[in-house]
């Protein structure tokens, strides 16, 4: 065997005084040092998240906040000028002070029921066909040449025309909101599911068919999954306009028995009570918004599970 008197001689090197030979400590790569060094950073992230939370909280709050006080410094300013007597145009302590009162009593949680009520039937009705129309008309070419421009054109149509109408058909009653509410709403959900089923990349079909899916199967596994950014787009842009044109209708239709916030509010113009006349449009202001922010959250929630999101 060849004598390697270089190695020999680096192993005596290493032999302490006992004559032990002792051997290198392995040595640390960069990788490795990396590895530790991501690791460490992570175990610190994990550590400081509770607190980075709050600050992201302050940073998405503080914009809207500023936003809320420059209105009603404007508002303010407004009455200070003198613009319309203080009757007709109330200052924000006047409104601020008469709503505090109002959502004490149960009268008003009692119209704003019935309002959600309405909204939530109307809406519900809405997404059920303009899910069924919008599944149909992707699905057969002959039915989106037939009505395809037609949803576009109800859906930019603008819902109170429909009041006149409806009043004809169902006289001065809940169908009537009801019937405008959901000829308002369905063609933005029908819309939406369609623009979400038409931009399922051609792959995703492809896989479908070759896991040997088909017919109602394929919709529910593949196509429907794959079309809910769009779709609840879609749910949005509906509730908007279900929300307005239930607005209007409850202004419009007075129900006998049925105190609405829109009924409400008609009253309080009656008696030129400005001040709950702004009362409740701000009411209304805070449910659209409540209402958006659940829908955000639904579609920030998706976007996650589909790792769409920011790092």
């Amino acid at each position: 065997m060849p004598d390697y008197p270089s190695a020999r001689a680096g192993l005596e090197g290493l032999q302490d005084p006992t004559g032990v030979t002792v051997l290198p400590a392995p040595v640390t790569t960069d990788a490795a040092a990396d590895r530790v060094a991501g690791l460490d950073a992570l175990e610190r992230s994990g550590r400081t998240e509770k607190g980075s939370r709050g600050k992201r909280v302050w940073r998405s709050a503080w914009p809207k906040l500023l936003a809320i006080a420059i209105v009603l410094l404007a508002w303010q300013a407004v009455v200070w000028a003198e613009w319309k007597p203080e009757y007709v145009l109330p200052g924000p302590a006047t409104v601020f002070q008469d709503l505090g009162d109002l959502i004490t009593t149960g009268d008003f949680w009692s119209g704003v029921g019935v309002t959600m009520t309405r909204a939530a039937t109307g809406f519900a009705l809405a997404v059920l066909i303009g899910t069924v129309v919008g599944a149909a008309v992707s699905r057969f070419a002959p039915l989106r040449a037939a009505i395809g421009s037609l949803i576009t054109g109800l859906q930019t149509m603008p819902s109170i025309m429909w009041f006149p109408l409806a009043i004809l058909l169902f006289q001065l009653s809940e169908s009537a909101i009801l019937f405008v509410v959901v000829i308002g709403a369905a063609p933005s959900v029908a819309n939406g599911l369609i623009s979400g089923i038409d931009y399922v990349p051609r792959t995703w079909l492809r896989v479908g068919q070759v896991l040997g899916m088909s017919g109602f199967a394929k919709y529910r596994h593949l196509i429907l999954p794959a079309s809910l950014p769009s779709f609840i787009s879609g749910l949005k842009q509906g509730w908007a306009f279900s929300w307005r044109s239930l607005m209007a209708g409850e202004l419009l239709v007075i129900v006998p028995g049925a105190l609405s916030i829109g009924v409400r509010m008609q009253q309080a113009r009656d008696l030129s009570e400005a001040s709950l006349v702004i009362s409740f449009i701000i009411v209304v202001l805070v449910i659209g918004i409540l209402i958006d922010v659940l829908f955000n959250a639904a579609d920030n929630a998706l976007r996650k599970r589909w790792g769409l999101t920011g790092s």
